[in-house]
């Protein structure tokens, strides 16, 4: 039962992560559903390992995705 809940269940997508050090470098990369804990993480779009130790291009950052206080719904009282 639980391989059946298993197989029909949402599952959230993996997400790319790249952790930048003090000089905008690439010190590693994470694979996750969820933002890593911690300064420096930010979202790429594709991981490759030639861009460990150099400058990601700017090409491989996501943009952030921004949630304005307005576009929540209202609940019902």
């Amino acid at each position: 039962m639980f391989c059946l809940r298993s197989l029909l269940a949402a599952r959230r997508p993996m997400r790319l992560f790249a952790l930048l050090g003090d000089d905008d470098r690439c010190r590693a990369f994470r694979q996750s559903t969820q933002a890593p804990v911690g300064v420096g993480w930010i979202e790429v779009n594709e991981q490759r390992l030639c861009w460990l130790q150099q400058t990601l291009p700017a090409s491989a950052k996501v943009a952030p995705v921004v949630v304005h206080a307005g576009t929540e719904k209202a609940l019902a009282a």
